[in-house]
């Protein structure tokens, strides 16, 4: 495909799920991705949880948006019967209350509004579900060189909210290779091993990208969904000046650990988010529990310079984090080899995402997603398809943003919230919470 409507740069879920939704639409779209296979970059290394639990209301009305599509993924494709599809496992999240959290009070007001079912839990409920917990309060969470970690500050934890809903996708790079098969069945092409080293333009308009190779395929669309490298594409285009929301890559550990002896966390935990230890875990195959970090202030970040050159060995972080969730969870068992996933996210300044326009005419972005987007893919692509016909067919879209409709949600939200160009958002967690 050398003259394509449109040029998709990645193929992670987000950029797979705006092929998709674009091909549907009518779009002859061409994706790119410098990695060989479909998936493989950092939503590969996605812990690819499926949540409603947000901050901000439009955060979780895109959220439960969101899981309507996981909740149908075979009707949502329409791929052929047989075909191996990514699996979601409905599992519930549950969300310690903590002052951290606002005792959820917030995240509460917005699923009611939505109509998004939850729970509140008292301490002995979540005891009955997880019997292996302890509910003694760690806050603030520390790291494991510090004199006080581990000693509990004397009060106890307040219960919890419980949305049954939540859940997470077994196989993350399956997920986006079933919507680029999807995508392929409305005439989307892709490539692989294709490296984008220069955005083109002329007369004041993206015009296309060449290639490493020396190849420029021409398009009068582009759109950067490069996951950690969309900072490099975006100073490729030349539309950082007028951004107030800026994307890095972030390093991240996410920590692998058997389940304690005579309990399987594998068939009756369920995904917690905790803020008073700073970790959400979740189900992993083979008996295991996943611990990732929720960012406190005493984890250094570990920003890189680009999305190749970073440490894939584990490092402390990692025994901090499986020591951590050893405090809510007396009897685990932390392993002398270390097993997990070191990758990178694509952070933004107010870590919610930038689904937008730029200063260029023709280049879009979708950026800043990793951490807390993998779940709201499949709305994600079909509104930046939205977006696209939007401004392309002559709105001004940071005068007069887009109001998109949530299509089982039927809420209209505001696409300007994920403007490039917007406040830093103080309502934000400011960490992989979103």
């Amino acid at each position: 495909m050398s003259n394509p409507d449109a040029i998709i740069i990645g193929s992670g879920v987000i950029g797979a799920a705006t092929a998709f939704e674009m091909a549907k639409a009518g779009w002859k779209t061409l994706s790119l991705d410098r990695n060989a296979q479909v998936g493989h970059g950092s939503t590969a290394g996605s812990c690819a949880i499926i949540r409603m639990h947000y901050s901000t209301f439009d955060g979780t009305a895109f959220a439960w948006e969101g899981y309507h599509y996981w909740r149908d993924w075979a009707a949502y494709l329409g791929l052929p019967d047989g075909a191996n599809l990514a699996q979601f496992r409905e599992t519930g999240c549950l969300v310690m209350k903590t002052e951290a959290n606002g005792h959820l009070e917030k995240h509460m007001q917005y699923s009611a509004e939505l109509g998004c079912p939850f729970e509140e839990w008292t301490g002995e409920e979540v005891l009955e579900r997880l019997p292996i917990y302890s509910l003694d309060s760690f806050a603030p969470a520390k790291r494991m060189d510090d004199p006080e970690f581990g000693k509990p500050n004397g009060a106890r934890m307040g219960g919890a909210v419980y949305w049954p809903n939540g859940g997470y996708v077994t196989d993350p790079a399956l997920s986006a290779q079933n919507l680029m098969e999807a995508a392929r069945l409305h005439g989307a092409q892709v490539r692989t091993g294709a490296e984008v080293v220069e955005i083109l333009q002329s007369e004041g308009r993206v015009r296309g990208v060449r290639l490493a190779s020396g190849e420029e395929i021409q398009a009068a669309v582009v759109i950067n969904v490069a996951g950690p490298g969309s900072s490099i594409i975006n100073r490729m285009a030349g539309v950082l000046e007028d951004m107030t929301i800026e994307t890095r890559p972030l390093r991240q550990e996410v920590v692998h650990v058997p389940s304690p002896e005579g309990f399987d966390f594998e068939a009756q935990g369920t995904i917690v988010s905790d803020s008073d230890i700073a970790c959400y875990v979740r189900p992993e195959h083979s008996n295991h529990i996943l611990i990732g970090s929720e960012d406190p202030e005493c984890d250094p970040h570990q920003w890189c310079e680009d999305d190749l050159h970073y440490d894939r060995d584990f490092t402390d972080q990692w025994t901090t984090q499986a020591m951590r969730y050893g405090q809510r969870v007396p009897t685990l068992g932390i392993p002398s080899k270390m097993r997990g996933v070191v990758d990178l996210y694509d952070a933004s300044t107010d870590w919610i995402p930038i689904y937008d326009k730029s200063s260029l005419p023709g280049f879009y972005m979708a950026c800043g997603t990793s951490g807390n987007q993998y779940k709201n893919a499949p709305i994600a692509g079909k509104m930046m398809a939205a977006l696209v016909e939007y401004c392309e067919g002559g709105a001004d879209h940071d005068a007069a943003p887009l109001q998109f409709t949530l299509p089982y949600v039927g809420r209209s939200i505001d696409v300007g919230f994920y403007s490039r160009r917007r406040p830093i958002n103080e309502e934000s967690s400011f960490s992989v919470l979103g």
